[in-house]
């Protein structure tokens, strides 16, 4: 289902195209809107599936649910960094390939959210309604971190649409319903119960995934994770299976996070995520030990990002977090999902323990893209003395993670390198690449780059 990106770094610069895509279709934005559900949360207690009646809500959401197609031609340049190490090669060849997946209609006006492997490299979008008509589709923008890719078609008539609902409210053993096209087979509806929730599959820190049994298959992609209601609780996103087919487990972006993304994509054109700034690890009974501390739950603090909302509001090294407003944190999970729905500028009250104390403090989120930014899973962040000494260099940004799977063999070599150019322009600093690629209209650039041991070359990607 969920493909792996080619050996390219061919969508590294899809923030260009999300801007592009907000002006042209956001001009008149205060027109269009999405619908969340009231709070029901009215619980199925001690019935099994043959007593919940699944018809209303699979009737109402088979509608909201199109197939959607993504046709590519693209020329595919053979991996550059085999070249610059050695290990083969490069070369031009021309592909050309249709992938299908599912989508969800979110308002009447006909703004269509589905995953970002599904669209992913698009030339050209093609929607399919229930009722088998067909549009030509925009991508109005991604966010490839949490997989989520927002459409926009052009109808003359209103569109049936998804009620967004709560997914915090969500408990795990709950009867939902996933609805999409696998191998192209429309509005197919499987029924399950949720398995577990805020799932990372990325070990990124950043996903937080439902996770349920309901059956879902390649075509799935994209498509409707909804309760017994029909309210939309997730998007379901991938399977866990070694074969491509479903074997048990499937996952889904919470829908909490879903409506942040789409939202942030209507009014800003790209996606606000705001971090608390803090680096650490989540207490068990042997990190409890290790660190000697009685505490079992909460997350550890052990570093403090510079220039962070952390770091202004007075967090500390060996605070452990237990609560996040009102919401209890147990570990990494818990604190992840629930920053993913706040914006920087957001102020959250966290509650740690300090000295065997209780204190809460209040903490302004900072905006991710001024400690790092990411293209196609390369995390960038801006170098210290000890980088410029190192290297004797006095500007560039450094590549802080890979969590791109197709570059790890390249990992020794490329984790730690500096970016000092970017087509010929001086890296400053993280502000003005990331000022620089939001302009940049092309997928390719020429980059110049030191690596840890002091090897300088160029590269194209």
């Amino acid at each position: 289902m969920k493909k792996l990106g080619s050996l390219l770094l061919i969508s590294l610069f899809s923030g260009a195209m999300t801007l592009g895509a907000y002006k042209l279709f956001f001009d008149s934005k205060e027109n269009s809107s999405i619908t969340v559900a009231s709070p029901n949360y009215t619980k199925n207690v001690g019935l099994n599936a043959e007593t919940v009646d699944f018809t209303a809500a699979a009737e109402n959401t088979v509608h909201n649910v199109v197939h959607v197609k993504n046709m590519t031609t693209q020329r595919v340049y053979r991996d550059p960094f085999a070249y610059m190490f050695g290990n083969g090669h490069g070369g031009v060849q021309e592909q050309y390939q249709v992938g299908t997946g599912s989508g969800v209609i979110i308002s009447e006006d006909g703004f269509i959210v589905t995953n970002n492997h599904v669209i992913q490299n698009a030339n050209e979008l093609e929607v399919t309604l229930n009722d088998n008509r067909t549009f030509k589709a925009k991508l109005v923008g991604t966010d490839s971190k949490m997989d989520i890719a927002l459409l926009k078609i052009e109808s003359d008539e209103k569109l049936p649409f998804a009620i967004f609902g709560d997914s915090d409210e969500i408990k795990v053993g709950e009867w939902v319903l996933a609805v999409g096209n696998p191998y192209n087979l429309t509005s197919t509806v499987t029924a399950g119960i949720v398995s577990a929730k805020a799932r990372d599959l990325s070990n990124n820190g950043i996903q937080s995934f439902i996770q349920t049994d309901a059956a879902v298959n390649p075509g799935n992609s994209g498509g409707a994770l909804v309760n017994t209601r029909g309210e939309l609780i997730g998007i379901n996103t991938m399977i866990s299976s070694q074969t491509g087919s479903y074997v048990g487990y499937s996952f889904a972006v919470p829908s909490n996070i879903t409506r942040k993304i789409v939202e942030d994509l209507m009014q800003f054109g790209n996606v606000q995520r705001g971090v608390l700034g803090i680096e650490g690890r989540e207490l068990n009974q042997n990190a409890s030990e290790e660190l000697g501390t009685t505490i079992s739950k909460g997350f550890y603090i052990s570093n403090i990002t510079q220039k962070s909302g952390a770091e202004k509001a007075g967090l500390k090294k060996g605070d452990i977090i237990t609560k996040l407003d009102d919401k209890m944190v147990s570990g990494f999970k818990d604190l992840t999902s629930y920053i993913n729905t706040k914006r920087p500028d957001d102020i959250v009250n966290v509650t740690v323990i300090r000295n065997e104390k209780e204190k809460t403090i209040p903490v302004k989120l900072t905006k991710r893209e001024l400690l790092t930014i990411e293209f196609n899973q390369i995390e960038l962040s801006d170098i210290d003395e000890s980088d410029k000494k190192a290297l004797n260099i006095d500007y560039g940004v450094k590549i802080s993670k890979i969590n791109n799977p197709e570059l790890v063999q390249y990992q020794d070599q490329l984790l730690g390198g500096i970016i000092l150019s970017i087509d010929g322009r001086k890296a400053t600093d993280i502000s003005s690449i990331n000022s620089y690629l939001n302009t940049k209209k092309t997928d390719r650039a020429q980059y110049k780059i030191i690596t840890p041991n002091g090897q300088l070359f160029s590269v194209i990607f």
